[in-house]
C-alpha cells in the first residue's frame, strides 16, 4: 500500500493544503471501515481513495474521501491531489473523470502543469433569513440560499 501526501493549491513543498492519496488496484473499494482506519492513521483533513473503472463508461476512476473520523461527499483539494498523482505517475494523460457520491467530476491537465477541476453543481434552495444575519452584514440580505 502506497499512500502519497500531496500539497494542493501550491507550487512549493510543505505549503498549501495537504491530502492523502491512495490509488487502489482492482475494481472495488475495501470496506468503508478499512478506508476509515487508513484515513485515521494518515490523520490529514482528507484522504482520497481511488480505483480504476473499466474503459468506456461515464468515468475513469471511482473516488471517495475520508476525514480521520468520517466519509465526506466531496473534497476539492483531495480531488486535485488525486488528479495530480494520476498525471505525474503517467496513469492519466488527458482529462480524468471521477465518479463519486456527489456525481461526476473531471480534472484536466494543462501544458504548464496546472490542473482544472469541474464539479457538479449543487441545487440551491431559498432559505429564510437567519436571525442576526442582517445585523452581522450591516444590511438586509436580498436572499439567502442553501445547498
Amino acid at each position: 500500500m502506497r499512500i502519497r501526501i500531496v500539497d494542493a493549491f501550491t507550487d512549493r513543498p510543505f505549503s498549501g493544503n495537504p491530502a492523502g492519496v491512495l490509488l487502489l488496484e482492482g475494481g472495488a473499494f475495501p470496506a468503508a471501515e478499512r478506508l476509515q482506519e487508513i484515513a485515521a492513521e494518515v490523520n490529514l483533513s482528507e484522504t482520497a481513495f481511488a480505483h480504476p473503472l473499466p474503459p468506456g463508461g461515464t468515468a475513469d476512476w471511482a473516488l471517495r474521501w475520508f476525514t480521520p473520523v468520517a466519509e465526506v461527499d466531496m473534497c476539492g483539494h483531495a480531488t486535485l491531489a488525486t488528479a495530480h498523482v494520476l498525471h505525474t505517475s503517467g496513469l492519466a494523460t488527458g482529462p480524468v473523470r471521477f465518479t463519486a457520491r456527489c456525481g461526476i467530476l473531471s480534472a484536466t491537465a494543462h501544458p504548464d502543469g496546472s490542473l482544472t477541476l469541474d464539479f457538479p453543481t449543487a441545487p440551491l434552495s431559498e432559505e429564510p433569513v437567519p436571525y442576526g444575519l442582517a445585523d452581522a452584514l450591516g444590511g438586509d440580505p436580498v436572499s439567502v440560499h442553501g445547498t
